[in-house]
């Protein structure tokens, strides 16, 4: 199944007003309370509260999350990793890590984006229709290497997906509002692109999609079955095709439902729905200099992007042609992921066309700042080692944040890092 994606058109501020809430919003609950254990897996993790289908528990979801494959069940033939959790890890599973992947592809004669055609097999096979190209094989006659034709190239990092259910019960008319609102923000320089995308499990219908570097997924489910054979090599019902089938031993589709009729992909996407969202260190969050680098942080306009503060859909609200309805312990709650979900071009776009049009080939997601405590490294490619040089890679529309940022005295200049690094 393609991705169908349109640019979404924001005409009128007044139409894309939020869902009316039905009662006072509540803070998520916060914590990292998904301890990664060798014995016992998921034993010691604690979920935001979410029901679990019939006869499911929270443990179950993150223990299969966590199952290392192989070839007997599905591992490749070509792939990045071996489980979600060998990628998502930090400092809990769910979390970012240090993982990157490879995105290449070129450019027509027009100048739009192409996917690449990738030679595998000594040039008897090739692997094409997506701009991923795995590091791992598990034959060699499988191995991708980049042919020299594909000139855009692009390394990113592993997003953490705790507290994604509650990105997932955001509802469109939140994410359109919020862009809607920026330029007049920004004095008319920045503007976040918002794009519709299908979705697997609904067939024909779309919503504003918030998953992924590219935003090429609306909906935790969709993002689950993507990455499982994009990532791991494993083929679903809504993703039912290898990208190769050199070296392959197993039957499609190999993610097959339970005793509880759930097959692998509901498990990794009622794990994510499950997850808190991450937590800041309330200590230093207290101090007066994280205070006053959260109004810097504010002032000099870094907020229009990272929005502070974003509050979900209410509890039951219907999306994707009723494939899935927000749940008691996701809807009506306070978030503070420090993103508005849409895409920008910031100077650092990668060249790669995935859900959207051709113009957002240099556009990418704004990144959640919550839990940015617990990374080393920065940015959509981890290129940036501290968090100023992160700041200062900020061109295009952030460009006169930058500047503001540069003009600060070293005083606010620290406060504003000390407030990111609360987060």
């Amino acid at each position: 199944m393609t991705l169908r994606s349109t640019v979404v058109l924001i005409s009128a501020i007044g139409l894309l007003a939020p869902v009316a809430q039905s009662a006072t919003p509540t803070e998520a609950p916060a914590g990292f309370d998904t301890p990664t254990l060798v014995q016992n897996p998921g034993s010691k993790s604690i979920s935001n509260g979410i029901a679990e289908p019939n006869g499911d528990t929270f443990a179950l979801d993150q223990k299969i999350y966590e199952a290392v494959h192989d070839v007997n069940n599905g591992l490749g033939p070509v792939y990045n990793a071996r489980s979600c959790a060998e990628c998502h890890q930090n400092p809990v599973t769910g979390g970012a890590s240090q993982f990157t992947e490879l995105r290449v592809g070129h450019r027509d004669a027009n100048g739009n984006f192409v996917n690449p055609t990738v030679p595998i097999n000594g040039d008897a096979n090739n692997i094409s229709g997506r701009s991923i190209v795995n590091d791992r094989a598990i034959v060699p006659q499988a191995q991708e290497h980049i042919p020299t034709s594909e000139n855009v190239r692009a390394l990113r990092a592993t997003l953490s997906i705790l507290g994604d259910g509650f990105v997932e019960a955001i509802d469109d008319s939140t994410l359109l509002a919020i862009a809607a609102r920026q330029p007049a923000l920004s004095g008319g320089r920045i503007h976040g692109e918002a794009i519709s995308v299908g979705i697997f499990e609904a067939p024909g219908q779309t919503r504003i999609g918030r998953f992924g570097w590219k935003d090429q997924h609306g909906s935790l489910l969709s993002f689950s079955a993507d990455s499982y054979l994009n990532e791991i090599g494993v083929t679903s019902r809504l993703r039912p095709n290898d990208a190769t089938t050199v070296g392959k031993v197993t039957t499609d589709p190999e993610d097959v439902p339970d005793n509880l009729a759930l097959a692998n992909i509901d498990h990794f996407a009622q794990f994510m729905r499950g997850t808190k969202v991450p937590p800041r260190d309330a200590v230093l969050a207290a101090t007066a200099a994280a205070q006053s680098g959260a109004q810097v942080f504010d002032r000099i306009g870094c907020g229009a992007c990272h929005v502070g503060s974003i509050t979900t859909a209410a509890p039951g609200t219907v999306f994707s042609g009723g494939a899935y309805v927000v749940p008691e312990a996701l809807g009506n709650k306070v978030i503070h992921p420090y993103s508005d979900f849409l895409l920008h071009d910031i100077g650092t776009g990668d060249g790669i066309v995935q859900a959207g049009p051709q113009d957002t080939a240099e556009k990418l997601r704004t990144e959640p700042l919550w839990g940015l405590r617990e990374r080393p490294r920065f940015m959509h490619d981890l290129r940036s080692l501290t968090l100023q040089n992160a700041i200062e890679r900020h061109r295009g529309e952030a460009q006169f944040v930058t500047l503001r940022f540069l003009a600060l005295p070293e005083t606010q200049k620290q406060e504003l890092i000390t407030f990111l690094q609360s987060l």
